[in-house]
This record gives C-alpha cells, sequence and structure tokens, in this order.
C-alpha cells in the first residue's frame, strides 16, 4: 500500500493471488500480512527458501496464479474486488485485526469480492440480521416485522442468504425497500443455496453480494465460520431472532462480542428448541432482549439519544379518576343497585363523602341512579 494508503496495482494484485490461495481467515496468512504486507508476502511465498512454514503449504500453488487475468474475468462478469485503501474500503472491517480469533479464523479479510450497485462502506450503521435455518413461522416473521421497521428508519439489513432467518430477513428487506447485503461463504458468482437463485440473482443485480472467498469458490464449512465475522465487522450490531443451542448464527453473535458490537436477541417461546441459543445468549448477559426495530435501535443510539418507550395498556375511561372515586367505583354491584349506605360500608367510606363521589361518577357515566340504589353502567365495566 502507498504512504497515503491508496492501494496500489501490486497491492491489489498480491492480495487477489492470496485470496485465491488461502482460506478465508487464514490466521498465519493474517499474521505474515501484517507484518510484511501483501505484496512483500506475495514475493517471499513465491520463494522456495524463505517462510518455509508457509512455503510447503502454500508456494507451489501460488506461482499457478495468475492475479491479473483473475481480476480481468471478474470485471466481465460485473465483480469487483475491494481491498484496504480503497475508497470503498469499510474502516468497520480493521477492527478484526485486534478480535481473538474464533475456531481457528480471525483477521482482517485480504479483500473482498463484490457483485452489486450498492457500496461496500454503506454498511458501518446497519444491522446483521441472523438466525436459524430451521426457522419457524414465528421466527421468520419476527425478522420480516423487524427488518422492516428497521428500513422505516432508513437503517439497512446485513445476512447470510441462507434458508430459515437469512432468507425472511432479505425478503422483508426487499418487500420494504430496505438496502440489503448478502455474505456469502462461496464465491459471488456461484449460488447457494440453488432454491435462493432468483433472491441471490435480484441482490447481485439490485443490492450487493460480498464474498471473502474468489468468484468460482464453492462453499465449504471452514468458508462459513470465516464469513460469519464478515456479517458481524460489517454492521453496527447483531441481531439473532432464533438460534437452537447449536446454530451457526451463535458463531456471528460470537464475533460481534468479539469486535465489540452490540449483541442483541430476541425471545422465543420458552418451549420452542429453536430459540435456546438466543435465550442462552440473554441469560449469560452476553445479549440484549429486543422484540422490535425500536429496542434495536436504542441499543444502537449513543447513550441517551433514544428511548423506547415502555410498553403500556390503552388508556380506560376510570384511569382519570382519584384513588378515592375508584374505591367508590370498585363497591358499586353491577347487577343488583345498592343504597348508598351499603356502598360507603364496602368502599370503607364516610357516607357522606360517598354520595358526592357517586354523584360525580354519575356525571361522568360510570354509574347510575335507581329507585333502589346505584349500579354500574357499561362505561364503568370496559
Amino acid at each position: 500500500m502507498s504512504a497515503h494508503g491508496v492501494a496500489t496495482d501490486g497491492e491489489r494484485l498480491a492480495r487477489a493471488a492470496l485470496s485465491r490461495l488461502v482460506e478465508p481467515g487464514h490466521l498465519g496468512v493474517a499474521r505474515m500480512l501484517a507484518e510484511l504486507g501483501a505484496e512483500e508476502l506475495h514475493r517471499e511465498l513465491s520463494r522456495e527458501t524463505a517462510l518455509p512454514h508457509l512455503h510447503d503449504e502454500l508456494g507451489e500453488r501460488l506461482r499457478a496464479i495468475d492475479p491479473r487475468r483473475e481480476l480481468e474475468q471478474a470485471d466481465r462478469l460485473g465483480i469487483r474486488f475491494v481491498v484496504p485503501g480503497d475508497e470503498e474500503w469499510p474502516t468497520a472491517l480493521d477492527d478484526l485485526a485486534a478480535a481473538e480469533p474464533l475456531q481457528q479464523r480471525g483477521g482482517v479479510p485480504l479483500g473482498l469480492w463484490v457483485r452489486g450497485p450498492l457500496r461496500l462502506d454503506a454498511w458501518a450503521g446497519a444491522v446483521a440480521v441472523v438466525g436459524s435455518r430451521s426457522a419457524t413461522t414465528y421466527g421468520t416473521a419476527v425478522a420480516g416485522d423487524l427488518v422492516a421497521g428497521l428500513g422505516r428508519q432508513g437503517v439497512g439489513v446485513v445476512s447470510g442468504a441462507a434458508f430459515g432467518i437469512d432468507q425472511a430477513a432479505h425478503r422483508a428487506a426487499l418487500g420494504s425497500g430496505t438496502p440489503t447485503a448478502a455474505v456469502l461463504a462461496c464465491g459471488v458468482d456461484r449460488v447457494y443455496p440453488e432454491a435462493h437463485r432468483d433472491l441471490l440473482t435480484h441482490l447481485a443485480r439490485e443490492q450487493l453480494v460480498v464474498s471473502e472467498s474468489p468468484p468460482g469458490a464453492a462453499p465449504m464449512r471452514v468458508r462459513f465460520l470465516a464469513r460469519n465475522r464478515i456479517i458481524a465487522a460489517l454492521t453496527a450490531g447483531t441481531v439473532v431472532v432464533e438460534a437452537a443451542v447449536r446454530s451457526g448464527a451463535l458463531n456471528t453473535a460470537n464475533w460481534a462480542a468479539r469486535l465489540g458490537r452490540p449483541l442483541l436477541a430476541v425471545p422465543g417461546p420458552v418451549t420452542s428448541a429453536a430459540s435456546q441459543g438466543a435465550h442462552q445468549l440473554v441469560r449469560s448477559g452476553a445479549a440484549t432482549l429486543v422484540t422490535c426495530a425500536d429496542d434495536v435501535l436504542e441499543v444502537l443510539a449513543p447513550v441517551g439519544q433514544r428511548w423506547s418507550e415502555a410498553p403500556r395498556g390503552r388508556d380506560r375511561p376510570r384511569d382519570a379518576l382519584s384513588m378515592a372515586q375508584r374505591q367508590v367505583l370498585d363497591a358499586v354491584p353491577l347487577v343488583r343497585a345498592a343504597p348508598t349506605g351499603s356502598i360507603a360500608r364496602a368502599a370503607g367510606l364516610g357516607e357522606r363523602a360517598v354520595a358526592g363521589h357517586l354523584d360525580r361518577l354519575a356525571d361522568q357515566g360510570f354509574v347510575e341512579r335507581r329507585e333502589e340504589g346505584w349500579v354500574l353502567t357499561p362505561t364503568a365495566v370496559d
């Protein structure tokens, strides 16, 4: 990288070659990259006498890679390779350099392969919405409502285009006009899962599809584990909508925690296995419980800048009454009318005071005087 921080042609070519060479989140390469820089690391790996601990694993294959051709082919497919130093590079990803590795994956990505018209650096204020692939009807409905609510506040959504909650999040975003990006565990020119071909094609044409793996790369378990850190690092916070105890969404949640980003979880039925992982996040104190978009935005906003109103029941006519008036009202029968004295004894108040309260309650439509005494009206029962 040049002194003023702009990626040079040599830097981009070296990173493209290394991206084809190593699996995403390769810790050894991440450490050497931070020490040497991409161009020097590329040169060292190409020499048989240098970095023997990495050369045996990577050097032979490196000489077969033509990064310039890789970039040209990607460009023909409408794919761009964004690297540190590019104007479009999200600086939030740089926080991965200090994050503790997870399952032997970690570090700042060499670069990201991107397809779609939206910018890669547009997601710093967005929210990651992740969850179970085997989502319940409840989970998909909650995810859809939450994403639509975020969209109404101008907040974009990032997810992984998997079945279940990911799919629900992307579809809700598209349906509500919310910007959305999919981070894949395969090349951005690949479709996985195949059932989401139409969704991914639309996202690549109208929104954004991102991958740390180069074009043509197939989905693999290690790539799913690595891509989860990208989802967490691109966004301002992560919401887990549904997750079982061994859900892959918990890996993304773990990365959010390692990055010091807000982690939130939506509760489900206590009997639902699909929500046990989300419940454990809340129970352990790792995640904040949220139920709607306003809850999420309150957590993500700077302290004191946004407050969600506490839920409360609807206002009732009797809410405006004084405590004594409510006491009298509670003593008035619903069916058989009672005289003032009887009501006073039931209320534990003086008869003269009760008579005055009854007159005022009658003026407000809560009670009605009959020949034999007082009785409640429908207004009082409401």
